[in-house]
């Protein structure tokens, strides 16, 4: 009888892959479901950025509770969700499934969790608009649009603001 044999690069290759998705996990983790039942919100930022703080003040302010954590590697984070590049702001957040990138109101987190549209990987507020959470300015407020966007680069208006 001849048993399967898998090479030394083979097995390597797997041990690769393995490990990888072990990281890529570790960095979702922690934006699981919490202990109380609600979705968690881990927050990534530049320990820099005063307007990602804002923003999380604004989160805690809406109720939620996120946890925040500074990373001077804020490019590798994106990469490493699948932010497009085009859609880039100062902070990240992960949210139970979905990335969140920039100042996206707490309103539309949350309808993005309790609506879990399918193929939406997260959303987005790109750059940083006048007048978003975290972004307040007085006598100033721009329009701006939330991005739904997929795996495959695909995107869609979430909301309008």
């Amino acid at each position: 009888m001849n048993e399967p044999t898998i090479t030394r690069r083979e097995m390597l290759a797997s041990l690769t892959t393995a490990t990888v998705s072990a990281l890529a996990l570790g960095v979702l983790l922690p934006a699981s479901v919490r202990a109380d039942g609600a979705t968690s919100i881990t927050v990534y930022k530049d320990p820099s950025c005063g307007c990602c703080t804002k923003w999380v003040e604004h989160l805690q302010a809406s109720g939620l509770r996120p946890t925040v954590f500074d990373r001077a590697d804020m490019d590798a984070l994106k990469d490493s969700l699948g932010v497009p590049s085009s859609l880039r702001s100062c902070h990240t957040a992960v949210a139970g499934k979905y990335v969140i990138e920039g100042h996206v109101p707490a309103a539309d987190l949350r309808r993005l969790i309790a609506s879990a549209p399918k193929g939406v990987l997260g959303i987005a507020v790109p750059d940083m608009p006048a007048g978003s959470p975290g972004m307040e300015m007085t006598g100033r407020r721009d329009r701006y649009d939330v991005i739904a966007f997929s795996a495959n680069g695909k995107t869609s208006v979430f909301a309008r603001h």
